[in-house]
């Protein structure tokens, strides 16, 4: 099984009239009210991915765990959590999150290799659905305070099945040099562990191997792997694994290629659960596939600048607003808000205004020349934008919007300069 493109009910930002839009909000009209640098979600959009992974993984067991380091914004998280979602956690804060929208403690699973233990008490008293464990040390520090608070903590053991993923380097995290998870053999000497604990109780098993995956077959090489140790963890040490967690990274289009054909994967999943030795329950942990393409970032050219041969279009969004680009080479379509007179197309690099020679939204990509003050759309904004912004250059991050249900609200409000300072004391 290969890539290819699913295509949506309905296209996210359509151009009506001449004009980008966000349901039946212009994207200009939102610019001109809120200023720019500007995030806009479509929540709508959001939702119906949502009921797509739905479809596609179907089972009445099936638990969708927003990944919510993709966006954590509350508007959004508040609309997952209305439709029944569960949350994929890496922090206390991302839990802080999810619980302030909603979603219930008993669908919220809590990954990530250095979990505090400030943050596994936070997890312990709010009754989360499990720990997902990358290393032998944090599992002695789980048991030791379960131990000391009386409660019973639920495990389930992320694997590093060593399945090397086709995606960019930073992105691949199931390979066996990266940091996460464990390998097999050591997943199997941990459920024994868990098995002699008596505030410990394995629950699950968990894997994730990578971000913007578009090939099913290592998805499916990875659940080969821990459906092993699922059963073997049950013959060997008596654990009564209920789940297996697939994890997240589907990819979705951008300028490089096509989107993972997710229907085909889950007709495969849906195989291999069928021949399992034991009924299991389906987590998948999807983040940009549910909020990628349902947000836009919104900027203004501020200049055009020829310099040593080649053309800047200089913006007021930059790395600080979306640094995907330059930090591991995300590729994200750039087109104007309203159509423009047909200019011939330049190669030019979409700059931002931050002092560093990697600030750029896209390098030598080709299109008609903006001019001063034209409204540009970088797409694919809704995922890994917001969530990692930053006041470098001390400048205030951004305002977010979210249009839903026909209605379009300011859902963050643009900082100020006094919010640079307010929490620092002279």
């Amino acid at each position: 099984m290969g890539t290819g493109v699913l295509s949506p009910a309905r296209p996210p930002f359509p151009r009506l009239g001449g004009v980008l839009h966000c349901g039946s909000h212009s994207l200009e009209a939102l610019a001109d009210e809120h200023g720019t640098p500007l995030y806009v979600y479509d929540g709508d959009r959001a939702l119906e991915r949502l009921s797509t992974v739905r479809d596609a993984f179907r089972g009445p067991e099936l638990l969708v765990a927003y990944s919510v380091k993709a966006n954590p914004n509350l508007a959004l998280l508040d609309l997952f959590a209305r439709a029944g979602a569960g949350a994929d956690i890496v922090s206390g804060g991302e839990l802080y999150c999810a619980l302030c929208a909603g979603i219930a403690a008993e669908r919220v699973v809590f990954a990530g290799v250095g979990k505090t233990r400030d943050e596994m008490r936070q997890g312990l008293e709010s009754g989360i659905r499990a720990f997902h464990v990358e290393s032998a040390q944090e599992l002695e520090v789980l048991g030791a305070l379960a131990s000391e608070l009386g409660r019973e903590a639920p495990v389930a053991v992320r694997v590093n099945p060593d399945v090397d993923s086709p995606t960019h380097a930073f992105t691949r995290t199931g390979h066996a040099r990266a940091k996460f998870g464990v390998s097999p053999r050591e997943a199997l000497a941990l459920y024994r562990r868990i098995a002699d604990h008596p505030h410990l109780r394995a629950v699950g098993v968990d894997v994730h191997i990578g971000s913007q995956v578009r090939e099913a077959s290592p998805f499916l090489r990875a659940l080969d792997v821990i459906l092993d140790v699922a059963a073997r963890a049950g013959r060997e040490t008596g654990a009564a694994i209920e789940y297996v967690d697939l994890g997240g990274g589907f990819g979705i289009e951008d300028p490089v290629a096509g989107e993972l054909d997710l229907p085909a994967l889950g007709r495969e999943v849906a195989l291999r659960l069928q021949k399992a030795s034991r009924p299991l329950q389906l987590v998948v942990e999807p983040g940009r596939f549910l909020v990628g393409d349902a947000g836009v970032l919104l900027t203004r050219v501020l200049y055009v600048k020829r310099s040593g041969g080649k053309t800047f279009v200089v913006t007021d969004a930059g790395m600080t607003e979306l640094i995907r680009p330059s930090h591991y080479g995300g590729e994200h379509a750039i087109t104007r808000v309203r159509e423009g007179r047909q200019a011939p197309a330049e190669e030019v690099d979409i700059v931002g205004p931050v002092c560093e020679q990697g600030d750029f939204l896209a390098r030598g990509r080709s299109l008609p020349l903006p001019s001063r003050g034209t409204l540009l759309c970088v797409h694919q904004a809704g995922a890994y934008a917001a969530a990692m912004a930053s006041n470098y250059n001390s400048r205030p991050r951004a305002a977010e919007v979210l249009v839903h249900d026909g209605r379009a609200a300011l859902v963050r409000r643009r900082e100020r300069y006094s919010d640079l300072v307010r929490n620092e004391r002279p």
